[in-house]
């Protein structure tokens, strides 16, 4: 494949049937040929090798948030809010904005968050125990609509204080709003995911006004009491990092704990290996993340001239890291397609790292750890319904998972 050949970035997403099937077909050459690459329809430069990926993801100095691109990065500033009449800060989430907007607010969420999470175990089994319920026995269903996508959007809500009779219509605004991260999304689903922004934005701003009044035992309550200690965040900001909280957490843990079951399923020497030895559960879940990350890549930005791979970056120049390619880096792991949960552990890059590492990472990685050895002791002989059937990966771009995950228990 000449340099002429090499994929652009828009055929690096399932749009792309072949990269749908597989996307290590097209992204093996692309590291191999041309890991430091400008690509000419993004306007973006793309990385695919390990050792440069975790380098810009790591880098503090570069910037996150669009607005900064020079205007020829149709990627990054064809998908973000761009207004200039409002602070940065109520405009976006912390997902892209950068300091000091970002340390102010991500600073007092993640202390809230993390306290939460680290108590939470209890709940997020009772969660998974009541999905497990749903599931039938001795005849087909789909796990990813009983059991992968309402787990992480009960758990959030558990943790945000939604009261159990609520459950419903926020399932169906978390829903709704997910569709925000599809920038080829169709006039209706624009419409819908409006609709369910708007209902989510008025359910947080009148949560946020009675939590002040009355607080509960939820994470609201603990970001309003850090308000009120002098926490130096406002409730718009407060609303929008919420909603990115919920949104972002959602679909790529709903991602990461199907995922897993496929490849489990697929591998069942590995499998075997967990239910011996269920110690292994976080190698396992370091090891789903890094074979098949829900997120496909993250960006930066130069904030002054530098070098990558010997190769110049202009200030505001887009940088696109493809943390997909860099986790098969056959540089850095060893037979990096096969799924090996005995691996000896090198750090992927699935989060992402930096000041900008997933906020939601320990959630994400809890739920996974608790929903895994559940569903399979639950279920001991678990199978693929149609064990040579084609999977259908979802065409969301720049993100994977499963449409459907049709199992027999």
């Amino acid at each position: 494949m000449s340099e002429a050949e090499l994929p652009s970035i828009l055929q690096l997403t399932p749009l792309n049937p072949d990269y749908q099937a597989d996307p290590h077909k097209l992204l093996d050459p692309l590291r191999a040929q041309c890991p430091v690459r400008k690509d000419p329809v993004s306007g973006s430069v793309v990385l695919s090798r390990y050792n440069d990926v975790r380098a810009i993801v790591s880098d503090r100095s570069l910037w996150r948030d669009p607005i900064n691109a020079e205007e020829g990065a149709m990627l990054q500033r064809g998908t973000a809010n761009l207004q200039t009449d409002q602070p940065r800060a109520e405009t976006i989430s912390i997902l892209h904005l950068d300091d000091p907007d970002h340390a102010r607010i991500r600073q007092p969420l993640s202390q809230a968050l993390y306290a939460r999470v680290a108590k939470f175990r209890g709940e997020v089994e009772r969660i998974v125990d009541e999905a497990l319920d749903r599931i039938p026995e001795g005849e087909p269903f789909d796990l990813m609509s009983l059991f992968c996508v309402p787990i992480p959007i009960d758990v959030i809500a558990s943790i945000l204080g939604v009261d159990h009779d609520r459950l419903v219509e926020f399932r169906a605004w978390s829903e709704g709003s997910i569709l925000g991260l599809n920038p080829f999304r169709t006039e209706e689903q624009t419409a819908q995911m409006e609709w369910a922004s708007a209902q989510l934005s008025a359910y947080f701003l009148k949560t946020i006004a009675e939590r002040r009044v009355a607080p509960g035992d939820d994470l609201i309550s603990d970001m309003v009491k850090l308000q009120g200690e002098g926490a130096p965040l406002s409730d718009e900001e407060l609303r929008i990092n919420l909603g990115a909280l919920l949104v972002g957490g959602n679909l790529t843990t709903t991602d990461l704990i199907g995922n897993g079951v496929y490849l489990l399923l697929k591998n069942p020497g590995e499998l075997a290996k967990l239910k011996a030895d269920p110690g292994l559960i976080n190698a396992t879940v370091e090891e789903i993340l890094r074979v098949e990350g829900p997120v496909d890549i993250t960006g930066r930005i130069a904030s002054s001239p530098l070098e990558i791979g010997g190769c110049p970056v202009a200030p505001k120049q887009s940088i696109t890291t493809f943390l997909r390619a860099a986790n098969h880096d056959p540089e850095v792991f060893e037979d990096p397609h096969s799924f090996n949960i005995s691996r000896k552990h090198k750090p992927h890059v699935a989060f992402g790292g930096g000041a900008h590492i997933c906020i939601g990472a320990p959630l994400a990685r809890l739920e996974a750890q608790v929903a895994l050895p559940r569903l399979f002791a639950r279920f001991p002989n678990l199978r693929l319904a149609e064990p040579d059937a084609q999977m259908e990966w979802r065409k969301l771009p720049f993100f994977r998972g499963l449409e459907t995950l049709m199992l027999v228990a």
